[in-house]
């Protein structure tokens, strides 16, 4: 049985569950997964919105997979019994007639390496516009173009024509060495390359030994889900392709296809360590796609962008202004000047943006016009109405206008720094003045200038602005810290457990999010609160740590990831490796 070299490799094996979570590749837009109710077959999805295809947000959720009932056969075409063992680089299958492999040979191409010596093969269903076998395979032309190939001697090439499709028998007879491939994209000239499997193997082992091998280490607690939360981001990255003009992460290539404004930014934490290209490109790849008015969009995907919703308001949908602040904490790790003179000018627009066409009543309070805008979608929040000057939108303007003064002092432009620095202390006492309810000890967002009375940790977060009063920080901070309100068995929740709102099954409305921790974990390291930083820093890990997978979220007071949590999550990732490496090192 093939067992790969790497230490990483060994320790993650088994740790992609294939009936939920895809085995894919850097890059690559392709998703393997094995069927839940038939026994022995797999299918194969694309992280593709294709919304020529099937229009809507989120219609390519419920697409059908591109090709279904992939199975392992012997060269008679016989289904074959498996076994499945997964590594991040390969899937190894144990079946009576010998073992299977599988590897990505590149990231459009899927290399199935055959058991030495017999003749074997695979069997799967495609729906393509037209069918073409030939001496070494075949090709399908459809919404995504494919060709099957092999460089062992063929055997058996059945193509039958289903009534909606094609079933496709391909064997063949070699050595080690021998593979069918499967390979799938957008372009009509198709490439036909099978790599002799062993190379094929190899390198992907090398690749991704490289990967977990250039990761700082962390404390031994921490690692079996520091190095699974090294493999989701890994596996999340899509290639340049379309609008996507450099490489990006995906939220979860098994839930959210596309990159998202907010999500980038906090992939960049955990790259900052490891790779300060890439740190940047998530960065950049978002202003790649600025608005002359300023504005970013929302999400951009691989034909086109999101910046305008009709539901459930009609209104322009970007995400929270984080990117400087993020900016500045990857600066910091990586001394990245030539990413902060490229990035100062449009995040300067980005903030007038905010100013100019997001403060309806002139107030020097900033709204948001839509729910989405907030990246807190189903939050109560927004239940009384759009738009709402939020606590949460002028805390983030706050931290980016000090942002901005930094890097601009970095940049030479010292007057520049000194408004930025002014402009975020006004707005800090702007904030003070308009949301604080002295009586209760919190900050309301406002809806036609009356407070929206629900209790969520967005009405604690002046704390993160290290600019109010200590006794104001104080009263934050009980609140926080209350087993009645938000210090719950795995805070924080996202709505208070007392709040009549709680739910800790629907997202934003209770249920615990690591990004949102993971920025009170920095509020209250700014503020001098370090002992309960480090408590919220341990139970955060600890509460990740908690599932074999990583999740967009999960239950406040079991620790289960809700019905819905989107599984391999790339900010939960990303802010888990963050911490781990700052944990380890007493940063906390």
């Amino acid at each position: 049985m093939y067992v790969p070299a790497s230490p990483y490799l060994l320790a993650l094996e088994n740790r992609i569950r294939l009936q939920k979570i895809p085995f894919s590749d850097r890059g690559s837009r392709l998703l393997i997964y094995q069927e839940r109710r038939v026994a022995d077959t797999l299918y194969l999805k694309l992280a593709e919105r294709l919304t020529a295809l099937t229009p809507g947000l989120s219609s390519y959720r419920a697409r059908p997979p591109f090709i279904s009932n992939l199975r392992l056969v012997d060269a008679e075409g016989r289904q074959v019994r498996f076994e499945v063992t997964t590594y991040p680089h390969a899937l190894v299958f144990q079946t009576p007639i010998g073992e299977f492999r599988v590897v990505f040979q590149d990231h459009q191409t899927v290399s199935f390496g055959l058991p030495n010596g017999i003749a074997s093969g695979i069997r799967f269903t495609v729906s393509p516009d037209l069918a073409r076998p030939d001496a070494y395979g075949g090709e399908f032309k459809t919404v995504r173009n494919c060709a099957y190939s092999t460089n062992g001697e063929l055997v058996l090439n059945q193509v039958e024509h289903n009534g909606s499709g094609y079933d496709v028998i391909l064997t063949a007879r070699g050595d080690a060495d021998t593979a069918i491939t499967l390979h799938i994209q957008p372009g009509m000239d198709l490439d036909r390359t099978v790599i002799p499997f062993r190379t094929a193997l190899a390198a992907a082992e090398s690749r991704w030994h490289r990967w977990f091998d250039a990761v700082p280490s962390v404390d031994e607690p921490y690692r079996s889900q520091y190095y699974y939360a090294w493999w989701v981001l890994g596996n999340n990255i899509l290639a340049p392709y379309g609008y996507f003009r450099r490489e990006s992460v995906a939220p979860s290539k098994a839930h959210y296809v596309g990159a998202w404004q907010w999500d980038n930014y906090f992939h960049a934490l955990a790259f900052r360590y490891t790779d300060p290209r890439l740190a940047s490109d998530q960065i950049q790849f978002m202003l790649d796609h600025q608005l002359p008015d300023g504005m970013i969009p929302d999400a951009v995907y691989d034909e086109g962008t999101i910046t305008q919703l009709e539901v459930p308001v009609a209104a322009a949908v970007t995400k929270p202004p984080i990117v400087a602040w993020v900016a500045m904490l990857v600066y910091a790790q990586t001394g990245d000047m030539a990413m902060l003179r490229e990035i100062y000018d449009p995040v300067v627009r980005w903030n007038s943006w905010w100013f100019g066409l997001n403060d309806d009543d002139a107030d020097g309070i900033v709204q948001y016009s839509h729910p989405f805008s907030s990246g807190l979608d189903d939050s109560p929040l927004w239940d009384y109405g759009m738009p709402v000057e939020a606590v949460d939108l002028n805390t983030y303007l706050c931290l980016q206008m000090e942002a901005l003064g930094k890097m601009a002092r970095l940049l030479g432009r010292n007057r520049e720094a000194e408004l930025w620095k002014h402009r975020s202390e006004a707005l800090a006492h702007r904030m003070f003045e308009h949301f604080y309810d002295a009586q209760h000890g919190l900050f309301w967002s406002h809806h036609h200038h009356q407070p929206v009375q629900v209790m969520t940790p967005f009405s604690l977060y002046p704390l993160w602005t290290g600019q109010m009063s200590p006794a104001i920080n104080d009263r934050l901070v009980a609140h926080l810290h209350d087993a009645g309100t938000f210090w719950t068995p795995h805070p924080l929740p996202t709505v208070a457990i007392s709040d009549p709102h709680f739910n800790p099954n629907q997202m934003w409305r209770g249920p615990v999010w690591i990004n949102i921790n993971y920025i009170f974990v920095e509020a209250l390291q700014r503020t001098g609160y370090r002992d309960l930083a480090q408590t919220l820093a341990e139970r955060t890990l600890r509460l990740v740590m908690g599932q074999s997978d990583i999740y967009e979220y999960y239950h406040p007071l079991t620790g289960e990831p809700p019905p819905k949590a989107a599984p391999m999550f790339g900010w939960s990732a990303s802010c888990y490796i963050d911490l781990a490496i700052r944990m380890s090192r007493g940063e906390i």
